[in-house]
């Protein structure tokens, strides 16, 4: 009942009969039609001028301000732009035949950096202008989009990064990963290039780390792996101080965690030898949890692959944990956040985050910017 539905292109299969194979050609085909008809009808117009844009996102009252820009995929392969996950094959091909098949990116890659006072000067000063685009979406996220159209500010913008050589994956590695491998691709098709075709860059927004917010990524596990709970108490009391408490627990520090088990709350805080690791991906409270509870007390030895833990987003709430140990599930675990910062440590030590280890809201919404590679 949405006709200019942008999941539409996203997911064209729900275009076609119900059954059909969504890595079938036709999907792909049928995506690369759509958007033409799109952009032939006016329902997409393509800006005469380069310009860079300002989007922004708000969720209860909190507001995050990217810019919208195209980044290259040689930052990407020389590691200016840093990743802290591995992606999966399957996943990066389907989006390798979207993008190929629809000749632009249309989901962009959600980018962090170090703020910078220059940048921050220029997006104040744009949002004091009326914003292009303004609305609410179904889910109670605004969104807002302005255009930097001054050549001064563009100037300043593109100055600014010149001389940031970290960027930072947040959310999107298969995308990215996808998009740099269709520029490859082109590359080898046009073996004249000379660096400026659009195949050459991907859409990005990218965020000053002050205004991202990480939130938990839980988990909850199917069975206490054959022990008795006093048993499995008495296991991790070796790592964990553990403290019954009243009411749902949500960690307020690091290195400490709440778990529901038998319809009971319970802190969680790691002993001293625990709180002393200083390698950045050991440190993490992901890897904490991983390394000295779940893995040698519960026999989850790799999470991405064990069908008895699942992974719940912080957006879900607490509640949720509850219902998934009270029916389908036996004990849950609520995580602190992985902040930016231990973000921007395990990329810069060229390390990967464990599964699941960050959970980024708001999401950037696809459809308000394209990226044609033509």
């Amino acid at each position: 009942d949405k006709p200019l539905s942008f999941l539409r292109i996203d997911r064209a299969e729900t275009q076609l009969p119900l059954g059909t194979d969504i890595y079938s050609d036709c999907v792909y085909e049928k995506a690369a039609d759509l958007l033409s008809g799109m952009i032939g009808n006016g329902d997409f117009i393509q800006d005469n001028s380069d310009f860079y844009y300002i989007y922004e996102l708000e969720m209860d009252k909190r507001i995050q301000t990217g810019i919208v820009a195209c980044a290259s995929i040689d930052d990407y392969l020389n590691n200016i732009i840093k990743k802290h996950e591995n992606t999966r094959e399957d996943k990066e091909l389907d989006r390798i035949r979207h993008v190929d098949a629809c000749n632009a990116n249309t989901g962009p890659i959600f980018l962090a950096y170090r703020a910078d006072d220059a940048i921050n000067g220029v997006i104040s000063k744009v949002k004091g202008n009326v914003p292009v685009y303004d609305f609410v979406s179904e889910d109670g996220i605004a969104h807002r989009v302005w255009v930097i159209d001054d050549p001064e500010d563009i100037r300043t913008i593109g100055d600014r990064f010149k001389d940031i050589n970290e960027i930072y994956i947040a959310d999107g590695h298969h995308r990215a990963a996808s998009a740099v491998k269709v520029g490859l691709k082109r590359r080898q098709e046009n073996p004249d290039y000379d660096g400026s075709e659009e195949f050459n860059y991907f859409l990005s927004v990218l965020f000053a780390d002050e205004q991202l917010m990480i939130m938990d990524y839980n988990r909850t596990v199917k069975d206490l792996n054959g022990l008795t709970k006093e048993e499995f108490l008495d296991r991790i009391s070796e790592n964990f101080d553990i403290e019954k408490v009243s009411c749902e627990y949500k960690p307020q520090a690091k290195a400490t965690f709440g778990m529901y088990l038998d319809k009971e709350w319970y802190s969680l805080k790691a002993k001293g030898e625990l709180l002393k690791i200083e390698d950045p991906v050991k440190s993490l409270d992901v890897s904490l949890l991983q390394d000295y509870l779940l893995g040698p007390v519960l026999g989850i030895g790799d999470p991405r692959t064990d069908k008895r833990i699942d992974f719940i987003g912080g957006i879900r709430g607490l509640k949720e944990l509850v219902r998934r140990a009270d029916s389908d599930m036996k004990v849950s675990f609520s995580m602190y956040p992985t902040s930016i910062d231990e973000l921007f440590r395990v990329a810069d030590a060229g390390a990967l985050m464990p599964p699941k280890s960050t959970w980024f809201e708001p999401k950037l919404r696809s459809g308000l910017f394209i990226h044609s590679l033509k």
